[in-house]
């Protein structure tokens, strides 16, 4: 295009269109494109902004976690196959096991290949079984156990949450009171015990002393944990006991610190009753704060499961992961560290969307 062109095109083009091209000279680049219909999008839809931005944010965090986890489990020392064959190895038989296992790749290559399959959902075979001459999917090898694992930690949570809001809420408004002293003091002597003595005390307790449960949560082949729910409620109460002790007091700060605000004092002033202060103002404003420690403790019990179910037995996740990490099965082991830090990342942004779509105030910040 020459000159005179170029002239009659500004010369036609309407007062508006120029102004705002002055305005944003860079406005007609492909590149900014994507970042204005975000804008655009944050302006008219601002929680769904919120969440997509959450989202993105979380798989980038779990792609980082993934090539931590992979490399961590692929660098130990030693040679996997000599290991996993132990003393049947033999030089053919190692040489197998690494082709079969594609250990004779870079680790770049196989890190991808290994992100692939999670991405399309071929997690891989087991590398135990395939020392034994068996080809076992880790997905079947696993789906047993994490349902086992989804049924312990479900039901923990069934009966935590209200507990806990209960216990929490008592002790705040009952601060410095025997009720709040009896609360906060029962709390912090069993969140101060780790999980494996829990589970000791409640064994000694309940099968030793009273002969009332047994102390190994086992699951026969073919039967779910609701074939025989008492083996359920030791591991039940082991994890409850932990998570609530730690929740109430996280929930008791919580409340105790919307009480302390100025607009529960304005509420009294202004003749509320008592208990329309505490459900319309002091709750309904911690309700943000309490979200986020129920979404603590159901992060937690991930990691309190994989202890609770070594103590008894439990054939779960975490018990499958011990016994993993034990034969050094790295696909299965590997496998089973994605799934719990997906798990982690995806609880972090659904409590996020939850307290943003409960708060309305936080809504405007976004």
């Amino acid at each position: 295009m020459g000159e005179e062109d170029a002239r009659r095109a500004v010369a036609a083009a309407p007062a508006p269109a120029l102004a705002a091209a002055a305005a944003n000279p860079g406005a007609g680049l492909s590149g900014d494109r994507p970042r204005r219909a975000f804008g655009d999008l944050a302006g008219r839809r601002p929680v769904l902004a919120f969440l997509l931005r959450r989202v993105g944010a979380g798989l980038g965090t779990l792609l980082v976690v993934s090539l931590l986890l992979y490399v961590a489990v692929q660098v130990l020392p030693g040679d996997v196959a000599q290991i996993v064959l132990g003393r049947t190895a033999t030089p053919e038989r190692v040489a197998a096991l690494r082709a079969s296992l594609h250990l004779n790749q870079p680790l770049p290559a196989r890190y991808l290949a290994w992100l692939t399959g999670m991405l399309t959902g071929h997690l891989g075979d087991s590398t135990a079984a395939l020392a034994q001459g068996n080809t076992v999917p880790v997905w079947q090898a696993i789906h047993g156990p994490l349902g086992n694992s989804l049924v312990l930690a479900g039901i923990t949570m069934v009966i935590f949450i209200p507990v806990c809001v209960v216990l929490g809420t008592l002790a705040a408004l009952r601060a410095g009171r025997a009720a709040d002293h009896v609360i906060s003091l029962s709390a912090l002597s069993v969140s101060a015990l780790p999980e494996f003595l829990v589970g000791t005390l409640l064994i000694v307790v309940f099968f030793t002393e009273l002969n009332l449960l047994s102390p190994i949560a086992s699951i026969s082949p073919g039967q779910t944990p609701f074939s025989d729910p008492a083996h359920l409620v030791l591991p039940v109460l082991t994890l409850l006991g932990i998570s609530t002790a730690f929740g109430t007091r996280l929930l008791r700060a919580s409340v105790a610190e919307s009480l302390r605000e100025d607009f529960v004092a304005m509420a009294r002033l202004n003749g509320l009753s008592e208990s329309r202060v505490i459900w319309r103002y002091a709750l309904r404003n911690a309700l943000g704060p309490s979200i986020q420690v129920i979404a603590q403790m159901i992060q937690y019990l991930v990691g309190g499961i994989i202890i609770t179910e070594s103590v008894f037995n439990y054939p779960g996740i975490g018990t499958a992961l011990v016994q993993a990490v034990l034969v050094r099965d790295p696909q299965e082991v590997s496998v089973i560290a994605a799934i719990l830090a997906a798990f982690y990342i995806g609880i972090n942004i659904l409590a996020d969307l939850a307290v943003v779509l409960v708060v309305p105030r936080l809504r405007t910040r976004l």
